[in-house]
C-alpha cells in the first residue's frame, strides 16, 4: 500500500472530507479538527500499516512518523478533489465545550506553529552571538555587533507582521491588506508621533502610548476584525469596484479601530498571559517546573501543550527570558532520551531496541514524540522512568532559576538557548540538570524494565504472530546499492527525519553520477510526483526507499527522469531514475541519496559504512527473525 492510498483510508476513517473542518500537522502527527469526532474509526485507523498510533482529543491526531508532509500532502489533495470538503462546517454537530475547545486550539496551533521556525532560528541566532561576545569573538560595542545582532531582533520586532501572516492565512482573509493594516503598529513615523513629549491625538482624540514590538495578540485582534469587515463589505460591494473598495474600506474601519481600542487591548491581553504565567511560576517556584516537566507526556500527547506557546512567546517578548514552559521541557525532553535509552539496552527484542536506540537521539535533540508515541506512553514501566527524571530534573532547574532565552525545543542541538550574557551559571545549571534528567531516566528505566510487561512487545508480538514464511522462520535478503558512490550513515545526515531513524534503519549514498537502480525486486509502491524518491516492496513485504537528495521534493520533478511508474514490477538492478546532479546542486540542495528499510524495527540490518560501492552492488544484509516477547525463537 502506498502513501496515496493509506492517505484514502486515513479520511475514510475520519469520517470522511464531509467531516473534516480543518486539517493541520506537526511533525509526526496529522492533526484533523472534525464536525463529529463519534465517526472516527480508531481501530481501522491503527491497522492501516503507515499509521503508528491515534490520539483522541480537542483534535483527532493520527501519527505518522516522518513522512507526515507526503500524508498531509495526499490527504489535503483528496480533500480538495472532493465535492464534500466544502460540506464539513455545514454539517457540523451543535456546538459543545469539547467542540470549542477543538477550535481554539485549531486557531491556536495555526496562527503559532508556522512561526515558531522563525522565532526558533532567530533566538538561536541570538543565543551564539552572546556566547561570541562572551568568548570574546566579536565586541559588544563595535558596529559588526550590532549589524549583525540586528538580524534575529528583526525577526523579534517585526513578529505582530509574522503573526498576522499567519492569521490571515488561517482565516482566509486578503494577506497584503492584513500585513499593511498591522504594519500601521509599527511603522516609524507613526510611532514616532505616538511617544513624542506630549503624544498625539487624532480630530481631538488621544491616541494610546504603546510599544508593539514582539507583540501576539494586537495582530490577531486586527486580523480578526479585518476578516469580518472584508466578509461584509465583500458581500454588499458591486463587483466591478470590489477589487479596490473592499480593501479601503478595511483600512478605513479595521485601521482607527485597530489603533485606539483593538491594538491596546491585544497588548493588555497579552500582557495580562505574560504576569499570570510569570507570577505563577514565582508563587510556586521550582515545585510549578517540576510539575510541569511531569505532565508534559500526557499534554503533549493529546496536543494541549500548545495552548502555552502564546504567553510563552509573548512572556520572551515582554521579558526578553522564560524560565517556565521551555525550561520544564529541557527535563521533559531529556527524560524521554534517558527512558528510551534504557529500554535499548535492557530488551531484548531486536524491533523495540532499534525504536528506542532511534527515538532516543530524536528526544536527545528536542523531538519527544517518535519518544513518546514509540516507547514511553506505550510501557508504564518506561513511563516511570520518564516521570522520575523529569521531576528530578524540573526541580533542580526550577531551584536554581534557569532561564532560557530562545524559542525552540529544548536539547543537546539547542543548549545554546540558556546562555545568559549576565550569568554564565544559567548555562552550566541547564547542563547540570540535563544530565540529572538523563541520568536518573536512565537508571530507572533499567532498573525498573521488563520485557514482560512491555506493551509494545505485545503489539510487535501480535504482529510476529503469523508466520513471515511457511517455510522457515528466517528470511534473508541482499539490498544493492542504487546509486555509484560512498557509503555514509545515517546519522551524519542534517535532515532529522532520516538521521534519527524515525523512517527506518539504512544508509546513505553520496553519490558519483545520476543513475538510480532498484535495490531490490518487487513493486513500486511509492512514485511521487516530484519523482525524487521510490519506494518498493519485496514479495516478502520488506519496504525500501530510495530518496534522491535532501529537499530535492522542493524541485517539482525538474532534475528527475523517471524508467518505471507507480505499481510496475522491477528487478534489483534495474533502472528506475536518472537524476541530473548539477541541477540538485545549482538549486543549493545536497545530492546525498538516503536508502531506507523502512520497516526494520525486527529485522536484523547490516551494513558498512565509511567505503565505496559500485551501483547494484551488496550494500545492506537484512535478516527477518520471527520473536517471541522474550527473545528470538
Amino acid at each position: 500500500m502506498n502513501i496515496s492510498s493509506e492517505a484514502a483510508e486515513i479520511l475514510e476513517h475520519v469520517g470522511g472530507s464531509s467531516n473534516v473542518s480543518a486539517l493541520q500537522h506537526c511533525s509526526t502527527r496529522l492533526r484533523f479538527t472534525l464536525a463529529d469526532d463519534r465517526t472516527v474509526d480508531e481501530s481501522a485507523l491503527k491497522s492501516i500499516p503507515g499509521v503508528l498510533g491515534v490520539v483522541r482529543g480537542p483534535q483527532t491526531q493520527v501519527i505518522v512518523g516522518g513522512r507526515v508532509l507526503e500524508y498531509y500532502r495526499a490527504v489535503e489533495k483528496l480533500r480538495s478533489g472532493s465535492p464534500t470538503a466544502a460540506a464539513a462546517e455545514k454539517t457540523r454537530t451543535p456546538w459543545t465545550v469539547k467542540r470549542v475547545g477543538s477550535k481554539v486550539l485549531d486557531f491556536v496551533v495555526s496562527v503559532f506553529v508556522p512561526i515558531i521556525p522563525a522565532i526558533a532560528g532567530a533566538g538561536i541566532f541570538k543565543s551564539l552571538l552572546v556566547l561570541a561576545a562572551a568568548l570574546g569573538w566579536i565586541d559588544r560595542e563595535t558596529d559588526s555587533y550590532a549589524l549583525i545582532s540586528a538580524v534575529p531582533d528583526a525577526v523579534f520586532a517585526f513578529l505582530p507582521l509574522l503573526v498576522a501572516y499567519t492569521t490571515a492565512k488561517k482565516l482566509d482573509v486578503n494577506r497584503p491588506v492584513a500585513l499593511g493594516t498591522v504594519a500601521l503598529l509599527l511603522f516609524p513615523a507613526f510611532t514616532a508621533l505616538v511617544t513624542q513629549e506630549g503624544g498625539t491625538a487624532l480630530f481631538g482624540i488621544p491616541v494610546p502610548v504603546v510599544n508593539y514590538n514582539s507583540q501576539v495578540f494586537p495582530a490577531i485582534l486586527a486580523v480578526l476584525l479585518l476578516w469580518g469587515t472584508e466578509r461584509f463589505f465583500t458581500k454588499f460591494s458591486w463587483p466591478p469596484i470590489r477589487t479596490f473598495f473592499v480593501p479601503l474600506m478595511c483600512y478605513l474601519v479595521v485601521a482607527p479601530a485597530t489603533v485606539f481600542l483593538i491594538g491596546p487591548l491585544g497588548f493588555e491581553i497579552g500582557d495580562l498571559f505574560a504576569g499570570l504565567l510569570f507570577n505563577f511560576h514565582n508563587t510556586f517556584g521550582w515545585i510549578a517546573v517540576a510539575l510541569l516537566a511531569a505532565i508534559l507526556p500526557f499534554l503533549i500527547s493529546v496536543g494541549m501543550h500548545k495552548p502555552l506557546l502564546p504567553p510563552t512567546i509573548t512572556t520572551m517578548a515582554t521579558y526578553g527570558k522564560e524560565s517556565f514552559y521551555l525550561t520544564a521541557s529541557l527535563a521533559h525532553n531529556i527524560s524521554e532520551a534517558g527512558a528510551s535509552f534504557a529500554v535499548a539496552l535492557r530488551t531484548r527484542n531486536q524491533g523495540l531496541r532499534a525504536i528506542a536506540v532511534s527515538a532516543g537521539f530524536s528526544a536527545l535533540f528536542g523531538v519527544t514524540e517518535p519518544a513518546l508515541y514509540g516507547v514511553t506512553l506505550q510501557n508504564r514501566r518506561a513511563l516511570i522512568a520518564v516521570l522520575a527524571g523529569a521531576i528530578t530534573s524540573g526541580a533542580y532547574l526550577g531551584i536554581t532559576f534557569v532561564d532560557t532565552f530562545a524559542i525552540v525545543s529544548p536539547g543537546l542541538a539547542s543548549i545554546s538557548m540558556f546562555i545568559d550574557s549576565l550569568d554564565p551559571w544559567n548555562l552550566i545549571h541547564a547542563l547540570i540538570g540535563l544530565v540529572i534528567g538523563l541520568v536518573v531516566s536512565f537508571v530507572v528505566g533499567v532498573v525498573l524494565w521488563k520485557d514482560s510487561d512491555s506493551g509494545t512487545l505485545r503489539v510487535l508480538g501480535q504482529a510476529e504472530s503469523q508466520p513471515l514464511n511457511a517455510a522457515d522462520d528466517t528470511v534473508s535478503l541482499a539490498i544493492v546499492a542504487p546509486m555509484k558512490g560512498e557509503v555514509v550513515e545515517l546519522s551524519s545526515l542534517e535532515d532529522g527525519v532520516f538521521s534519527s531513524g524515525v523512517l527506518g534503519e539504512g544508509v546513505a549514498i553520496r553519490p558519483a553520477d545520476g543513475r538510480v537502480v532498484a535495490p531490490v525486486t518487487g513493486t513500486v509502491t511509492s512514485m511521487l510526483d516530484s519523482r525524487h524518491a521510490i519506494g518498493i516492496r519485496t514479495d516478502d513485504g520488506v519496504e525500501v526507499l530510495v530518496h534522491v537528495g535532501m529537499d530535492t521534493v522542493a524541485l517539482d520533478g525538474a532534475p528527475f527522469t523517471t524508467h518505471v511508474a507507480q505499481g510496475d514490477r522491477v528487478e534489483a538492478g534495474q533502472p528506475v531514475i536518472d537524476a541530473d546532479l548539477d541541477a540538485i546542486r545549482a538549486a543549493g540542495l545536497d545530492t546525498i541519496t538516503p536508502v531506507v528499510v523502512v520497516n526494520s524495527a525486527g529485522r536484523d540490518v547490516r551494513f558498512t559504512t565509511g567505503q565505496h560501492t559500485e551501483r547494484a552492488a551488496q550494500l545492506i544484509e537484512l535478516t527477518t527473525i520471527k520473536e517471541t516477547a522474550n527473545g528470538t525463537v
